[in-house]
C-alpha cells in the first residue's frame, strides 16, 4: 500500500494562493508532485544495492518552477508539442494561438496547464488534480474540464488524464518530467540503454514539425526497438539528440512503450501506456544554466523524457490519430511508470 501526506511547498506572488506538495511513499518508491502544473519534483528510486536517489531533474524550492524551464515534471495541455505556425481550423473555423517557439506554439502556450494552480484531492493511493480550462483560454475553443490522477502502486507510478469539453477542441495531455536512472545531477545519459517499441516515426522539419511522412524506423537512427547505449549511438549516427515522436501501437489498450535500463545502477524504467506515440526528447535544449536540487546543474544531454501523447500537430494533419474532443465524449489515457532494479 502507499501512503499520502500533504504540505505546503510555497505561496504563489501577490496572493496567487498556496502551492502544496503530496508525497506518495510505497516501500519502492517515494513521490512528491505539487499542485502548481501537477509536476513532479522529487521520484525517488532504489538501485540494486537498495540505495535510493532521486532520479527526476527540478527544483527543491517552488521559485525554481516560477522562473523560465524547460517545463521540469510538470503537466501539458491544453495541447502538449508543437501545432505549426500556431493556428488551426475545427469545423470550418480558423483559431491562432501564441507563437512560444518560433514560429509555431508549444505546450500549451504562454500560460499552459503548467503554470497554473490545480485544486488537489487525496485518494488512498495517491492525489487527482482538477482545473477548469475557460473557453478561450490560450485561444483554443471550449471550455475543458480537466482531471490528473496520480497513484502508486508499489513499484508503479500511475497517471490517468480525463477531460471533458463544451465544445470541439484540440486536446493532448502529458507528463514532462526530465529522467536520470543514474541520480538527477549526473551530467549526462549516454550510459543509459534504451528501447523504444516502435516500427515507424515522424520525420519533422527544421522547426520540429512532423513533415506528414510515417517513415520506418528500419535501417535508421530512429530503429530503437533493441536495447541501444545512449551515448555510443548517438556518437555513431552523428545525433545531436532525439525530439521525436514514435508511432506506438494503434491500440487503446494498455501497450508496452519503452524500456531504460542503467546498468551501472541497475535502475530499469518500463513504460506502458494507451496513447499513440511517445516523444522522446534528450534534453537537447539543457544548458547547464539553471541550478536545480542539491545545487545541480543541469547540462544538455543530462536527461531524458518520454512523453507519451498524440502525434505532434495532428490538429492539422488529418491522417494522423484524431485529436478532436466533442461535447458528449470524454478524453481519457493513463500512462504507467514502472521502476525496478535488475
Amino acid at each position: 500500500m502507499a501512503s499520502v501526506t500533504r504540505a505546503a511547498f510555497g505561496e504563489l506572488p501577490s496572493g496567487g494562493g498556496t502551492v502544496e506538495k503530496f508525497q506518495l511513499q510505497s516501500d519502492l518508491l517515494r513521490v512528491d508532485i505539487i499542485s502548481w502544473g501537477c509536476t513532479i519534483t522529487a521520484l525517488e528510486v532504489k538501485d540494486r544495492q537498495g540505495r535510493a536517489s532521486d532520479v527526476v531533474l527540478g527544483f527543491a524550492e517552488l521559485e525554481g518552477y516560477l522562473q523560465k524551464q524547460p517545463y521540469f515534471g510538470a503537466v501539458i495541455g491544453r495541447v502538449a508539442n508543437r501545432i505549426a505556425k500556431g493556428t488551426f481550423k475545427v469545423d470550418g473555423k480558423e483559431y491562432h494561438l501564441a507563437i512560444n517557439k518560433e514560429p509555431n506554439s508549444l505546450h500549451g502556450g504562454v500560460r499552459g496547464f503548467d503554470k497554473v494552480l490545480w485544486t488537489p484531492r487525496v485518494l488512498s493511493n495517491g492525489v487527482q488534480f482538477s482545473r477548469i480550462s475557460p473557453d478561450g483560454e490560450e485561444g483554443y475553443p471550449g471550455e475543458l474540464k480537466v482531471w490528473v490522477t496520480y497513484t502508486l502502486d508499489g513499484g508503479e507510478l500511475v497517471v490517468n488524464y480525463r477531460a471533458q469539453a463544451s465544445q470541439a477542441t484540440p486536446v493532448n495531455l502529458t507528463n514532462h518530467s526530465y529522467f536520470n536512472l543514474a541520480g538527477q545531477g549526473s551530467p549526462n545519459i549516454y550510459d543509459h540503454e534504451v528501447t523504444i517499441e516502435a516500427d515507424t516515426y515522424l520525420p519533422v522539419d527544421e522547426t520540429l514539425i512532423p513533415i506528414g511522412e510515417v517513415a520506418p524506423v528500419q535501417g535508421t537512427a530512429f530503429d530503437l526497438r533493441k536495447p541501444v547505449e545512449l551515448g555510443k549511438h548517438l556518437q555513431d549516427f552523428h545525433l545531436n539528440g532525439f525530439d521525436h515522436n514514435f508511432c506506438l501501437k494503434g491500440s487503446k489498450e494498455k501497450h508496452f512503450c519503452a524500456r531504460v535500463h542503467h546498468a551501472a545502477s541497475g535502475r530499469v524504467l518500463e513504460v506502458y501506456t494507451t496513447q499513440p506515440g511517445v516523444q522522446f526528447y534528450t534534453g537537447n535544449f539543457l544548458d547547464g544554466t539553471l541550478k536545480g536540487k542539491n545545487g545541480a546543474v543541469y547540462p544538455k544531454h543530462s536527461g531524458f523524457c518520454l512523453e507519451t501523447q498524440n502525434w505532434p500537430d495532428a490538429v492539422n494533419q488529418p491522417h494522423f490519430p484524431p485529436v478532436l474532443l466533442r461535447p458528449g465524449e470524454e478524453y481519457d489515457h493513463t500512462t504507467w511508470f514502472k521502476f525496478s532494479a535488475a
